[in-house]
């Protein structure tokens, strides 16, 4: 059992200050958000992510987890400091690290016992070294600190598991003595652990991310090409998937990705890849297929329709994907303001990323269109000239094609996450758009047309 201080209470830090009080540990959490802080001391989790608020109470009435705002005393002691801090994109898309080098110094004048320090961030290549530099520039006291890398690699929605059960631990490490306490720290969770060098690691959780973001780019760009010559992109995802070189995950074609990792992740590898004076020209293709790709839907129905002005719009789906109340980087932020700007009274309904959405854009007027958050799907269908799906929650994969087609004024629908069959849109009367599917009919459909 080790004493473990995790800085940071946001989706890294507390997921995995969470868990590793589940295997054991004896955990505190430190945030400089002291309101944050006193939710968490109540018991109540204040972020939506599956299983994470019954482990924060299981584990907070256990005593194995505490929070608190007084660095001082978290760090003082403690066997470990994990750093689980944001490395927001910068303008230029490098990371910033400006909050790494806050807790890193915090540390330094808190230490007084050896302690491991590891960051859990993801943070270029090469931090880790400048941040062991750092904490050694500002010790008061005469004790031994290391930092190691370990990156995580857990998905919003399914965090949880992803920590419990993750395919492999990535640790990098500059010492037998490092690589030994981390691989204490992990061993109860009996995972496979991947040991190699600091800014291997680092790397690693590069190269993930952005081979991920390069896939689905290279699938949303085959899918915008399938449209143009009659090619089925479902049709054509799951012929590569029986190619174990290829494998089936990440093929599903749509209006992008989104979220605090692909995007960022991507720019910061591009950024770091310039300032060697090299150009990553797959990651940069990437990053411009991403960027088209999330306005598809709007440029659409513009092609569609003569004007938004005055049109009741729907808009099911806030988040960047389901399963989250997360919506940085999502779809909604570049195509709602898109709507309201050319007059349409958008009617936005999401289970879960309202709250966050409407601290960007309250309801209101905003110019000649309005934004209203419907409390439930039939609401925002209602009377509606065109609906568009920006996320794929299960309760708009449930919706009945008969519900457009009796709901909405015009059944107009623009599904971005294909989660619809064209033939059961088509034979409820709904008119329906995808992406990469064209206009698919059933032959007897097809047939019929002559």
């Amino acid at each position: 059992m080790y004493r473990i201080a995790v800085a940071g209470t946001g989706y890294i830090g507390l997921v995995a200050g969470v868990c590793f009080a589940e295997v054991g540990h004896m955990v505190t959490c430190v945030d400089s958000d002291e309101t944050k802080i006193n939710t968490l001391k109540a018991g109540v989790c204040p972020i939506f992510e599956t299983g994470l608020q019954e482990l924060l109470r299981k584990n907070s009435e256990a005593g194995r987890i505490g929070f608190t705002t007084d660095f001082r005393h978290a760090y003082r002691e403690a066997d470990a400091i994990f750093i689980g801090v944001g490395t927001p994109e910068q303008p230029d898309g490098s990371a910033d690290l400006s909050a790494i080098a806050q807790v890193a110094r915090q540390i330094a004048e808190s230490l007084e016992n050896d302690c491991l320090v590891v960051v859990k961030s993801t943070v270029p290549v090469g931090t880790n070294d400048k941040v062991e530099q750092f904490i050694r520039d500002f010790l008061l006291n005469d004790v031994r600190v290391e930092v190691a890398s370990n990156p995580e690699f857990l998905a919003q929605g399914s965090a949880v598991y992803d920590t419990l059960h993750a395919r492999r631990i990535i640790i990098g490490t500059e010492s037998e003595w490092a690589e030994e306490r981390l691989r204490e720290i992990y061993e109860p969770f009996h995972l496979p652990i991947v040991s190699v060098n600091r800014r291997s690691a680092e790397m690693i959780k590069y190269a993930a991310n952005d081979f991920l973001a390069l896939k689905i780019s290279y699938m949303n760009d085959l899918a915008n090409l399938c449209e143009l010559v009659g090619a089925d992109i479902e049709d054509v995802a799951k012929g590569m998937s029986y190619d174990e070189r290829i494998g089936s995950k990440f093929l599903n074609a749509g209006i992008g990705f989104g979220g605090s990792c692909f995007p960022k992740d991507t720019k910061a590898l591009d950024y770091m890849a310039r300032q060697h004076g090299y150009e990553l020209r797959t990651v940069k293709a990437a990053i411009d297929v991403n960027n088209e790709q999330k306005t598809l839907l709007f440029k659409k129905a513009s092609r569609r329709l003569i004007t938004f002005n005055g049109l009741k719009a729907a808009v099911l789906g806030l988040t960047f994907k389901p399963g989250t109340d997360d919506i940085r980087e999502a779809a909604s932020l570049e195509n709602i303001p898109l709507l309201l700007d050319q007059g349409a009274n958008v009617y936005a309904y999401d289970p879960a990323g309202q709250g966050n959405f409407s601290e960007l854009y309250p309801e209101g007027q905003y110019g000649r269109g309005s934004l209203t958050y419907a409390t439930t799907i039939e609401d925002a269908l209602e009377g509606a000239n065109v609906c568009f799906i920006f996320t794929e929650w299960d309760e708009i994969k449930q919706i009945e094609p008969e519900t457009y087609k009796n709901r909405m004024r015009t059944p107009l629908l623009f599904d971005g996450r294909n989660i619809y069959l064209p033939e059961s849109m088509h034979a409820a009367g709904v008119e329906y758009h995808s992406i990469g599917r064209g206009d698919r009919r059933t032959v007897a459909q097809y047939n019929a047309k002559f």
